[in-house]
């Protein structure tokens, strides 16, 4: 099979608030961020995909003004999916495996801040049986959380350990949202409390991809994509076990997580009871491991949703860009309660 690797990542400062900025300039500093660390122009770029969601934005067909900030003219082969930009990085990573492109450039973006998040995911939910009844997205982290509880699989004070890991790693990341010792707050909603769920982010995320020696020439160590998969769990909750996921570990299986140990997983886990769950899921969870999960932070130091897969993927190449890391595995999810689960294995030379 054609070798595709990761050869640039970049992400922008996540913040609580954008509001004096639009999708577009918040894009455009990272778009050239990574085309910067390759040497390439736009005109260079094969194929051009993206991940975002018209329903933060609240208009129709959003991501075309994005597309400003990429500059499409002379027209360019370009794709969109209305969700987190890590399933634009599986589209584009499948056109590289064809042979139709040699690079590509992918990216995403979400502003929280306009709407009222947990209200807009209601939106995911299946319209005839769950969503005419309001479920929110923290009210269904915390069905999932306490079932764990009743499961005996975990408890809230070793999730307020996972917070205060977390958010203790994402010290060294410069573009997180939160950092440092952050008190577990008050129930949010019970069993979760405010320190168990992740912020309120604007921010924006892009990858360059290429194929074979192409990518050996554009950057000294390439992110090398061993394996790529990506399942879904039935789409009403009541007929899941929300303590597994079944559909992670099938993603991780046929992507080749499980032949060879990984150093390093980035979990995209933006409640703490989620990464019990993905740990499990992953074989992550043996008293004895040594993988580092989570170093940026993860998704509860910094969670701009349709970009927060996406930089899964990219913290986990950067960390092997920078020989930190030899073997990774990244994960990404969209939907209430991990409903769907991508999982990716990266390798250096």
């Amino acid at each position: 099979m054609r070798e595709v690797a990761i050869v640039a990542f970049g992400q922008s400062d996540h913040v609580r608030d954008s509001a004096e900025t639009s999708e577009v300039e918040m894009l455009m500093p990272v778009l050239h961020e990574v085309l910067d660390r390759t040497g390439l122009a736009a005109r260079d770029i094969g194929f051009t995909c993206s991940g975002s969601s018209d329903y933060l934005a609240g208009r129709a067909f959003s991501f075309t003004m994005a597309l400003d900030g990429v500059g499409a003219w002379p027209p360019i082969s370009e794709s969109h999916v209305e969700t987190d930009g890590a399933w634009a990085l599986y589209e584009a990573w499948v056109k590289l495996l064809t042979g139709e492109a040699e690079t590509a450039l992918v990216y995403a973006y979400g502003k929280s801040s306009p709407g009222d998040v947990r209200e807009v995911l209601t939106r995911q939910l299946d319209p005839y049986y769950v969503a005419p009844l309001w479920p929110d997205s923290v009210a269904l982290a915390a069905l999932q959380t306490q079932a764990l509880i009743d499961a005996g699989l975990t408890d809230e004070r070793a999730l307020a350990g996972i917070a205060a890991r977390s958010r203790a790693a994402a010290e060294a990341n410069p573009h997180a949202q939160l950092r440092g010792a952050i008190p577990p707050g008050e129930h949010l909603v019970a069993p979760l409390r405010t320190g168990d769920c992740p912020p309120i982010s604007d921010g924006a995320a892009a990858v360059v991809l290429a194929a074979g020696d192409t990518a050996r020439r554009l950057t000294e160590r390439p992110a090398w994509i061993r394996g790529l998969d990506h399942r879904i769990e039935a789409h009403s909750l009541g007929v899941r076990d929300l303590t597994d996921s079944p559909s992670t570990r099938l993603a991780a299986e046929r992507a080749g997580a499980f032949q060879w140990p990984v150093d390093t997983a980035e979990l995209h886990a933006p409640f703490t009871s989620q990464e019990v769950v993905l740990r499990r899921a992953l074989k992550l969870d043996a008293p004895d491991s040594t993988v580092r999960i989570n170093p940026s932070g993860g998704p509860l130091a910094a969670n701009p949703i349709m970009a927060a897969g996406l930089i899964r993927l990219g913290e986990a190449a950067a960390r092997i860009h920078r020989g930190e890391s030899d073997r990774a595995l990244a994960h990404a999810t969209s939907g209430p309660c991990l409903q769907q689960n991508l999982v990716a294995v990266l390798e250096g030379e």
